[in-house]
């Protein structure tokens, strides 16, 4: 297996392993406490990363230009805002609407990426894109809203916008991180992804943290006080991170982007093997599609 593939694979999961024990926070923390719990405590974790793969290979520092620093700064912003859009859209009416618009990512970053970076992938990596999509939004909506007339007239429906716009962040924070490894024109891809990481991971906790600190200065004591939940929540997000960078810097950001929908999959077994949840047809129908859309990517590759 190749290794773009395995660690997008390996970031799917962690970001779904993450998710779960993000829950843990919810109720203890405002919306800016627990973002910056990713990014407070997955720095250490994204720093060991670095040191032991730049010992183990003897790499070394390169020159960091300011359009490296530029594209880092505005993959972190884009990254912050969109989570925040996010959650947003949980605030609505239709949230199931706006989670799935949110899953327009992978379509979005991979225009994108298409525009700002040229990149570009076959007819039948665009054709497994499309179908891990709908996959997702099967999953997404079927059962929670009727005829496709009704999904698009939700287009327009606060859930759905904030929707649509976290995922067209959530896509230029992808291809901004693509851009600062660029930038970076290493041998060494893998130490570049994980030097990328670690400075925006710093730069977040900076933008995030000034943030609490002058408009939320009693949130920043709860995030301390809640470190033995959050240690675990920011390790599995430093390593999930660092799975997609190094797979974001080996590949094309449209074939990750398509890939990492099976964290959904993922989403789907945790349910049903962890939960002892029963997973319903449209489960399963949604998952062989989605699965079927991944095939379709790593087959035009």
């Amino acid at each position: 297996m190749q290794l773009w593939l395995a660690a997008t694979l390996a970031a799917a999961l962690f970001q779904c392993w993450r998710t779960a024990m993000q829950q843990k926070l919810r109720g203890q923390l405002s919306v800016n406490g627990a973002g910056v719990v990713r990014y407070l405590y997955g720095v250490p974790v994204a720093a060991v990363y670095l040191g032991v793969w730049a010992l183990g290979h003897g790499s070394t520092l390169p020159l960091l230009s300011t359009t490296f620093w530029l594209y880092t700064l505005g993959g972190g912003l884009a990254q912050i805002i969109a989570t925040n859009l996010l959650i947003m859209a949980f605030g609505f009416r239709g949230f199931a609407v706006g989670t799935a618009y949110a899953k327009t990512e992978s379509i979005q970053a991979a225009l994108l990426a298409l525009a700002l970076l040229g990149e570009t992938v076959s007819l039948l990596s665009w054709a497994g894109i499309g179908l891990s999509l709908a996959g997702v939004l099967y999953l997404s909506l079927a059962g929670r809203t009727g005829s496709l007339r009704e999904v698009a007239a939700a287009t327009v429906q606060p859930a759905a916008l904030c929707g649509l716009a976290a995922g067209f962040f959530f896509g230029a924070a992808t291809v901004l991180i693509k851009g600062a490894n660029v930038t970076l024109d290493l041998d060494d891809k893998v130490f570049g992804a994980l030097l990328t990481l670690f400075l925006m991971n710093g730069m977040q906790t900076a933008l995030q943290g000034g943030y609490l600190l002058a408009r939320e200065p009693a949130e920043l004591a709860k995030v301390f006080a809640s470190w033995r939940d959050s240690r675990w929540v920011g390790a599995l997000s430093a390593s999930g991170s660092s799975c997609w960078f190094i797979a974001f810097a080996l590949a094309p950001v449209a074939l990750v982007r398509s890939i990492g929908q099976v964290e959904i999959v993922f989403t789907l077994l945790f349910s049903a093997f962890y939960l002892k949840e029963t997973l319903k047809r449209k489960d399963v129908v949604g998952a062989i599609i989605v699965v079927a859309g991944v095939v379709l990517v790593v087959a035009g590759r």
